[in-house]
């Protein structure tokens, strides 16, 4: 309905207005024509009030691209306001989107301005949000234009990045830019020793008080200022449990992007050069890069990350990582083919770490039947997962559950350490 039709209440006033009086004349009683004189009045005020423009109606959102809870407005934009006395709005529910008001539902005078809606998304992905019925309608109620449909708008969702911010050192950086420590001598201000001066030494790192006083002369090494190739392999196969949003329980899926997220921020901040790998049908892979936008691309693509229940991981991931790389395996680790690459990776001798993001998605509820084949098969599932981890930490892949700030501290703490050892490799 695209134009200005009478609305049932200017109908009925015509009708009783008009019967009335026509009745009260037939039959000669004054009391009916007193009494159909309102509506005579309304009838007479909601007819020479039609307007006779055709509005053209569109949304807006504030916002395109926003983080899990934060908010938005979506506001109707009017091209023609003329003879329009009421806005009336009636949005569609949208998956994990609080609206406001509740249901969706809001109607104001054009004298106030046209009504608003509050958006606000629980959980990360593209959300198509906007979809809703618009009607306007005359003074004295008399006619109604519409309700007609506006198609809904595309809105990114970021993942929340959680208040990661890991104190450990990378195990071994390899770049010029980021603020880790390298174990390589070179320029920098982080003090590594003092040694004997050597042809091409600047005359500046000479140390004075311990040439002075050994006869010699002796300069001071520095460790180099060097960022890490940190790599984040996303496990997309399956999404296992039902997710809440950031309200409720989430789901595997749910924890290893925002976890992805959190420790892609985390690393970008202190300079480091990220890449990330999405393990799925048709993988998505971001290459090494650092900085604000590159750290966008990042959100973005974990954003829109898809699970596909029917592909298959590779047996070996081609990460192109280089020495000194550092690699995350963000999964549940329910996937025999992804345990397999991941241990090839730690063979190939890259440093890996393992971030469980199972959570309690395999537990079994209070009151549910523990003697049943879904409670059984959760456990012989849970076994095999466990003799994957064993298997993995037996090759030296640390394997830690995410539990937000500090979750990986210890580990490359212990990973740093071992760098530092020296390898024998057959």
């Amino acid at each position: 309905m695209t134009s200005w039709q009478p609305t049932p209440a200017l109908v009925r006033a015509c009708l009783l207005g008009i019967g009335g009086a026509g009745l009260a004349i037939a039959i000669g009683q004054e009391v009916l024509a007193v009494l159909s004189a309102p509506f005579v009045v309304l009838a007479g005020a909601g007819l020479a009030g039609r307007p006779r423009g055709r509005p053209q109606v569109t949304t807006r959102l504030d916002h395109r691209r926003l983080h899990e809870g934060q908010g938005t407005t979506s506001r109707l934009e009017v091209d023609d306001l003329a003879g329009v006395e009421h806005v009336t709005r009636v949005a569609a529910r949208a998956a994990h989107v609080a609206s406001q008001p509740t249901y969706g539902s809001v109607g104001s005078l054009v004298a106030t301005g046209p009504p608003t809606i509050g958006l606000s998304p629980r959980r990360w992905g593209r959300r198509d949000v906007g979809a809703e019925r618009v009607a306007l309608t005359s003074p004295w109620a008399g006619w109604r234009w519409g309700p007609v449909h506006v198609p809904a708008t595309s809105l990114l969702v970021l993942p929340r990045t959680a208040p990661y911010d890991g104190r450990a050192e990378v195990p071994q950086p390899d770049g010029l830019v980021g603020r880790h420590r390298s174990r390589r001598v070179g320029s920098g201000t982080e003090f590594e020793g003092i040694r004997h001066f050597a042809t091409g030494d600047r005359l500046k790192r000479i140390n004075w008080p311990v040439s002075l006083r050994t006869g010699e002369l002796h300069v001071v090494t520095t460790r180099a200022e060097q960022d890490a190739g940190v790599w984040l392999v996303v496990d997309a196969l399956r999404d296992i449990g039902v997710s809440g949003g950031i309200d409720g329980r989430p789901s595997t899926l749910d924890l290893t992007v925002r976890a992805a997220a959190a420790l892609a921020e985390h690393h970008v901040r202190t300079g480091d050069r990220v890449g990330l790998v999405v393990v799925t049908a048709n993988g998505t892979r971001v290459p090494l890069g650092s900085g604000p936008r590159h750290l966008q691309r990042l959100l973005g693509t974990l954003a829109r990350t898809r699970t596909d229940a029917r592909s298959t991981p590779p047996e070996r991931l081609e990460l192109g990582t280089e020495s000194g790389s550092v690699v995350h395996v963000l999964s549940p680790m329910l996937s025999t083919p992804l345990v397999t690459a991941t241990a090839s990776l730690q063979r190939g001798g890259t440093s890996v770490v393992v971030v469980d993001t199972l959570g309690d998605a395999l537990a079994v509820p209070d009151g549910a039947e523990r003697l049943g084949l879904p409670a059984l098969a959760t456990r012989m599932q849970k076994v095999e997962r466990d003799d994957r981890l064993r298997r993995l930490a037996a090759l030296g892949a640390p394997v830690v559950p995410w539990r937000g700030p500090g979750t990986l501290d210890t580990v490359l703490q212990k990973l740093a350490r071992r760098a530092q050892v020296p390898r024998v490799r057959a």
